[in-house]
């Protein structure tokens, strides 16, 4: 587990559970993702939005686990992206190509964490702390899921 996810699990493992946890939509996440352009769209958070209105959703606890699962919802299409960008730089430029690209998500993720882990500890002070440190999470994840996304388009 990467260090963010642990403090945030930690975060979530130490408060009581919610009666019924809110629940992420990944259809709307899908869909922000075949329907945007460029890397910032304004639909970025709306799955998390909408998971809010359910029961449980509008705590601090509910609004963390609604930017998390929408986190994670962009996370499998970031892993899907970047297995398929992978494959094509093995078909088309080999393996130092490929390296590259391997090279270069190790250092987003370490990059993306760090980011995150200092989000979590400039609001440690406060309950916000970990609903700060899931909002930074999904939004640099859901941007690197439509990076490359793009770069696997290129030609």
């Amino acid at each position: 587990m990467r260090p963010l996810a642990i403090s945030l699990a930690l975060a979530l493992a130490a408060a009581p559970a919610l009666a019924q946890e809110p629940q992420v939509d990944p259809a709307t996440v899908r869909a922000c993702f075949d329907d945007a352009t460029g890397t910032t769209p304004d639909c970025v958070g709306k799955a998390a939005a909408a998971c809010q209105s359910q029961p449980g959703g509008d705590t601090t606890l509910g609004i963390s686990a609604c930017l998390q699962g929408e986190a994670q919802a962009w996370d499998d299409l970031l892993n899907a992206q970047y297995k398929g960008v992978r494959a094509r730089l093995l078909e088309q430029g080999g393996t130092d190509l490929a390296d590259q690209l391997l090279d270069a998500q190790r250092a987003w993720i370490a990059f993306r964490d760090a980011d995150c882990s200092l989000v979590y500890a400039i609001w440690a002070e406060g309950s916000i702390r970990t609903v700060m440190a899931s909002d930074c999470y999904l939004h640099k994840t859901a941007q690197r899921a439509l990076e490359l996304r793009d770069m696997g388009s290129m030609e």
